[in-house]
C-alpha cells in the first residue's frame, strides 16, 4: 500500500513537473511578451540616461536655433530669414522630439527638451495671449486684396463694414481699382491711390506722394491724415514677394532692398506720429526688415489678440501683413475674417 501510494505520488509529482515544463514551453511566448512589456516600461537604471543622446543633441540644437535665430547666417539661401519667417512654428518640433524620446525611453532626451521648450515660451508665449484693450482714438486696417481676387465687390463690402477710420489696400489691380473706389466710397469720403496701393480715410488727406522703394514702379505711398486728434503720417507699402526655390533657396534680395529704402524714407520723415500699413512679405522676427522694425512698434506685438497670423487666408501660418506705429500707443490689434483674398485683413486701434 505504502509503495503503491508512493508510486502514485511520484507519478503525480512527475506529471506536475511535466505540466509545468510544458507550460513553460507552450506559454513561453506569452510570458516573454509580459516580460518584454515590463522591460519596455522600465525607465530605471542608467540605461535611460545613456539612450537617446542623438535626440538630446537635436533638442539642444533646436533650443539654440530658437534663441540665437538672428545669428543663423543668410549666406546660404537666406536660411536665417526663412527660419525667422516661421519661427513660432519651431515649437512644434518640441512635442515631436518628446514623442521620439518616450518611444526611445530616453530620460536624457526628455530633460534636454526642457531647453527649447523654455526658450519657445520665453519668445512666444506672450503672443498667444490677448493683450488687447478697448477703445482707441484711431482704428486702421490694412489688406492685401489680391490682384486675382474673384470677388472684389465682396472684399470692398467687408472692408467698408469694418468700422475702421483708415483703410490701406495693397495689390489693387488696375482693372479692379474702380470697383474698390465705388465699394468704399460710402464709408470713406477721402482716398488716394498710387500704383497698386491706396489709402481710404474718413478724414481729410493731404501731401500725398509716392515713396520710392527701388522697384521701378510705385508700390508705396505716404499721405497725411488730419484726424480729430491731430495729423498723422500714413504709409502704405507692398514690399516685393519672396520665393522658396530648390536651386537658390529663400530668394528675398529685392524685398530686402525695398525694406531698406522704406526704412530710410520713414527715418527721414520729421513727423512725430506715423502709421505704416502694408504687406511687407516678412515677419517682425525677420532681420531683413530691421530698417523698418528698428524704428517702429508692432501693434500686434504690443497689443495683439493672439499671434495675428494673416497668410495664407485658408490656413494662416505667419504674419506678413503689418501695422506699425511711431509716436502712437497701440490699444488693440487683431485679424479680420477672410474676404476672398489670399490674405486676411489686419486691424489695430491706437491712442494719440
Amino acid at each position: 500500500m505504502a509503495r503503491a501510494y508512493m508510486t502514485e505520488s511520484a507519478k503525480t509529482s512527475g506529471e506536475s513537473r511535466g505540466f509545468l515544463s510544458r507550460s513553460r514551453q507552450d506559454g513561453g511566448s506569452g510570458s516573454r511578451g509580459l516580460v518584454d512589456w515590463a522591460r519596455w516600461g522600465r525607465w530605471g537604471g542608467g540605461g535611460a540616461w545613456r539612450r537617446g543622446w542623438v535626440l538630446a543633441l537635436l533638442a539642444v540644437l533646436l533650443g539654440a536655433a530658437l534663441f540665437w535665430h538672428s545669428e543663423i547666417p543668410n549666406a546660404i539661401g537666406n536660411l536665417g530669414s526663412l527660419w525667422e519667417t516661421f519661427l513660432p512654428w519651431g515649437g512644434v518640433l518640441v512635442p515631436v522630439l518628446a514623442l521620439m524620446a518616450v518611444l526611445r525611453r530616453s530620460a536624457l532626451a526628455l530633460v534636454a527638451l526642457l531647453l527649447p521648450a523654455m526658450v519657445w515660451l520665453h519668445l512666444f508665449a506672450g503672443q498667444f495671449t490677448s493683450k488687447s484693450g478697448t477703445g482707441g482714438d484711431l482704428t486702421v486696417v490694412t489688406h492685401n486684396v489680391n490682384a486675382g481676387n474673384p470677388d472684389p465687390r465682396r472684399t470692398a463690402r467687408e472692408l467698408a463694414g469694418s468700422g475702421a477710420d483708415i483703410v490701406a489696400l495693397e495689390e489693387v489691380a488696375g482693372g479692379q481699382a474702380k470697383l474698390y473706389d465705388k465699394g468704399l466710397a460710402g464709408a470713406y469720403r477721402y482716398h488716394k491711390r498710387v500704383g497698386t496701393v491706396g489709402v481710404w480715410s474718413k478724414y481729410p488727406m493731404r501731401d500725398t506722394e509716392t515713396v520710392d522703394i527701388k522697384m521701378g514702379w510705385p508700390r508705396a505711398m505716404r499721405t497725411t491724415v488730419d484726424t480729430p486728434h491731430g495729423g498723422v503720417a500714413v504709409y502704405a507699402a507692398h514690399l516685393p514677394s519672396v520665393r522658396l526655390q530648390f536651386a537658390s533657396g529663400f530668394t528675398a534680395g529685392q524685398r530686402d532692398d525695398s525694406a531698406a529704402a522704406l526704412g530710410s524714407a520713414i527715418a527721414d520723415d520729421p513727423v512725430d506720429k506715423a502709421v505704416l500699413l502694408g504687406d511687407l512679405n516678412g515677419t517682425m522676427n525677420d532681420r531683413a526688415l530691421a530698417p523698418v522694425t528698428s524704428q517702429m512698434r508692432s501693434t500686434q506685438g504690443a497689443a495683439g489678440d493672439g499671434p495675428g497670423f494673416s497668410w495664407p487666408a485658408s490656413f494662416p501660418t505667419t504674419r506678413i501683413d503689418q501695422i506699425m506705429v511711431k509716436g502712437l500707443e497701440p490699444v488693440s490689434s487683431w485679424s479680420l475674417p477672410a474676404t476672398g483674398s489670399d490674405h486676411l485683413p489686419v486691424a489695430a486701434s491706437v491712442n494719440f
